[in-house]
């Protein structure tokens, strides 16, 4: 956090910054394991998915703190799931090999409709 500090962005950008790395943490914690430990036991899953996913809090704890202020709980939300959404579908598509489907563009639709109700008036 201090590297995104030191180039003076401002609070709005570094918590989104950080909440992009999360999210990659995040998609790889939730979903990684299913490429090739998906015949490893669960527990092993787990435990390597809770690993990951410390390096998740280590940068979305901060994000959120510093995005409470200059956001409100709700824009931080949707931020936060526009933003999984743009992580997931790259990681589904290019490290799942998952078909890119339309569907991927209706959903991210309805999110950028959420954004705007989030966001209007504010």
């Amino acid at each position: 956090m201090s590297v995104l500090a030191a180039m003076n962005l401002p609070p709005s950008i570094i918590s989104i910054l950080l909440l992009i790395a999360s999210n990659v943490f995040m998609t790889v914690a939730w979903y990684g394991h299913l490429k090739y430990a998906h015949s490893k036991p669960w527990l092993l899953a787990a435990l390597l998915s809770w690993g990951i996913a410390l390096f998740e809090y280590l940068l979305q704890v901060p994000a959120n703190r510093i995005g409470i202020g200059v956001y409100t709980l709700p824009q931080l939300k949707i931020i936060q799931e526009v933003i999984s959404l743009s992580v997931f579908i790259p990681f589904a598509v290019f490290y799942m090999n998952q078909p890119l489907k339309l569907d991927f563009l209706w959903a991210g639709l309805c999110l950028l409709g959420a954004v705007y109700f989030m966001f209007r008036g504010a």
